[in-house]
């Protein structure tokens, strides 16, 4: 793309004190609801970002799956990169772009592994094909052909015919707790309105940045 090339106007709305939530994960929840009702095509993706054992960061688009217990909750293979590297370093930073609103959050914390009642509960509620993905996937690991994972989607489905399928004990959920939570929302001329929630011993606390 060219330096000149034709940028865009932020016009859409604007983000004042007062229409903030006292707690970040209900004005999160909020805007939620809005992108959904926007018609955004994953409203629940964000961008989660960890760093390995040398404080090279990786990042990769995850969907969040629920919010409670004061976080963000996301699922995925233990054995994975980003598993991996949360075990090494539990701080990790996430992002939202919803771009029909001209809205971004950003969130920054540390994360922890929810319990296995939890992952279980989740995991009964996937879809069957995605439960047999988690089974048959050894995510991030090197893949000679997809023929070789079809044959091990084929396995596990073989495996799990005659009941349900069963978590695996390679598979579950992480919750990230933030200690801060920035709230981004386009004005024209880059004028745009941030708000940034820091945690404190009383509570949150939020002050206006300079865009």
């Amino acid at each position: 793309m060219a330096a000149d090339a034709p940028r865009r106007a932020y016009r859409w709305g604007r983000l004042e004190p007062a229409d903030l939530a006292p707690d970040p994960l209900r004005q999160l929840e909020r805007w939620l609801v809005d992108a959904l009702e926007a018609a955004m095509l994953e409203p629940n993706a964000m961008t989660l970002a960890t760093v390995d054992a040398d404080g090279r960061p990786s990042a990769r688009v995850v969907l969040l799956k629920g919010i409670a217990e004061g976080g963000l909750e996301f699922f995925t293979n233990y054995g994975s990169r980003k598993a991996v590297e949360l075990a090494g370093d539990p701080h990790a930073a996430a992002c939202f772009w919803w771009d029909r609103l001209e809205r971004q959050v950003r969130v920054e914390g540390t994360v922890t592994r929810l319990s296995e009642g939890a992952s279980r509960a989740y995991f009964a509620r996937r879809p069957y094909g995605s439960q047999l993905a988690a089974w048959a996937s050894r995510q991030s690991r090197p893949l000679q052909s997809r023929e070789e994972l079809e044959r091990r989607v084929a396995e596990a489905r073989e495996r799990f015919a005659e009941g349900p399928v069963p978590l695996p004990p390679h598979w579950g959920g992480f919750l990230l707790r933030p200690e801060r939570v920035e709230f981004w929302q386009g004005r024209e001329d880059r004028l745009h309105d941030r708000f940034m929630y820091r945690r404190a011993a009383d509570g949150w606390q939020v002050e206006r940045l300079y865009p």
